[in-house]
């Protein structure tokens, strides 16, 4: 029997029916909102919305009260930052960066005063407002700028990048001047910063608000230092990062990345400063008073890569030492989005809510450490978890014994950055007067548990 030929016809034929669809291919989705000014995307303006969520149950520190009860615990519901930028490259050689938003809003509206003729729709506001100069085209040697703008001296924590933040918050005390001698961390400054090979750096003149202008009573004279009441110096200020493997991201004015969940190979050696001339007096005897330079540095290390790129794994750490020298005796009590309102008498000033000695003339420790599980832990597109624990350890000039504030707690990384629940334990230490020093008497915790939302 005669083999049967086949022709391309009935190839053709024997092959099933192609469909056509007139359905647009779906497109990769997007992870940001940016508008392309030229073609190639060098020239580009871009806009970011942030907003995290605290409910938080604290452990009241004694003395407490809330709106004139006294109170051993508290439960909020407070926005930490809300927050929107708005920069972009507009030609080769400006750069505009800009920042507005509101922090610290509870049911206290970040301050309680009930003799104030403010409300409460007032605490949103421009936390930067930059015009920068790129000096040779497509080359991060040299940006100049000014404005109002948060680069600033002495660590990486000092302009953090909170959208970004590997723990729960950043450790407050590096902002070193927070809403005294400046907003909310910014200050009008000049600056210069850029990159030359593996340094980074930058440098400010700052011109710092006098403390008259920060909205709170002003603080009396005595033996220990407080802010200048007369005179006005400039501030100068430094920071700098030597990048022994990637470089991290120079674009936006100052701020750093807390972790890149293990898309980058980073590890730093950096060092900072701030100071400044007459910032600080103190009235040591009745009729003497004394001025004294505010001198602050830090040297640290900085850690955040890969472990094992095929599964995701990654980890962050970080180790810094401050020397924070404010003047003799200097000592200012903080709590983040403070839950009280009110003290009662008898107790050391400042010390209601969740505050502890967060700034003061000493040294400080600072670590963090976080491991970033394997991507995609429960499965495709659900996430995956970052353990973390960090460690605040002070040894101040009014504290008799050494402070130590520790941090436990774990990310949800829902889609990254952009979407995650964060949980927290804080331990920390609560004080009682002995003569001018304090001491400590006992210690209260706080759970706290963030939705951010980032994008």
């Amino acid at each position: 029997m005669a083999q049967q030929s086949i022709s391309p016809t009935d190839t053709l034929r024997s092959q099933p029916p192609v469909l056509t669809s007139s359905a647009p291919r779906p497109t990769a989705e997007k992870n940001e909102l940016k508008v392309n000014l030229n073609e190639s995307g060098s020239h580009f303006f871009k806009v970011t919305f942030l907003n995290q969520t605290w409910l938080r149950f604290n452990e009241s520190n004694p003395g407490t009260t809330v709106i004139s009860e006294p109170k051993t615990s508290t439960f909020d519901i407070g926005l930490r930052r809300t927050r929107m930028q708005l920069f972009g490259q507009l030609s080769d050689h400006v750069f505009l960066y800009m920042q507005f938003g509101l922090n610290n809003f509870n049911y206290l509206n970040g301050g309680f005063n009930p003799t104030a003729s403010s409300n409460r729709k007032i605490h949103a506001f421009f936390h930067d407002a930059v015009g920068e100069y790129l000096v040779w085209k497509n080359k991060d040697y040299l940006k100049i700028g000014a404005g109002l703008t948060i680069v600033n001296g002495l660590s990486r924590f000092s302009a953090p990048g909170v959208s970004s933040i590997m723990s729960l918050d950043v450790p407050v005390f590096a902002q070193a001047t927070v809403d005294q001698t400046d907003q909310f961390s910014r200050k009008l400054s000049l600056y210069a910063r850029g990159q030359i090979g593996h340094l980074d750096y930058r440098i400010a003149l700052s011109d710092p608000f006098p403390i008259q202008t920060s909205g709170a009573a002003l603080p009396a004279y005595g033996p220990n230092a407080i802010y200048a009441l007369k005179g006005h110096q400039k501030q100068f200020q430094g920071f700098f990062m030597w990048q022994f493997f990637d470089k991290e991201s120079n674009q936006t004015p100052g701020y750093n990345t807390g972790t890149y969940l293990g898309t980058k190979k980073i590890f730093n050696l950096e060092a900072g400063f701030i100071t400044q001339k007459n910032a600080m007096v103190s009235v040591p005897t009745a009729g003497d008073t004394t001025y004294q330079d505010m001198n602050l540095w830090s040297v640290a290390t900085f850690l955040d890569m890969p472990l094992n790129k095929a599964k995701g794994t990654a980890v962050n750490a970080y180790l810094g030492y401050f020397h924070t020298n404010y003047g003799t005796n200097y000592l200012r009590f903080n709590g983040s989005m403070n839950p009280a309102s009110g003290l009662l008498s008898g107790y050391p000033a400042g010390t209601q809510g969740n505050a502890f000695p967060m700034f003061g003339t000493g040294n400080v420790v600072y670590t963090q450490f976080g491991y970033l599980l394997r991507r995609d832990l429960f499965g495709p597109g659900n996430g995956t978890l970052m353990p973390y624990a960090h460690a605040q350890i002070a040894n101040y000039q009014r504290i008799t014994q050494t402070l130590g504030v520790y941090n436990i707690g774990i990310n949800y990384l829902i889609k990254g950055h952009n979407a995650k629940l964060t949980l927290d334990y804080q331990n920390r230490p609560y004080y009682q007067a002995s003569g001018n020093q304090l001491a400590p008497a006992g210690r209260r915790g706080q759970v706290t548990l963030q939705y951010q939302v980032f994008i």
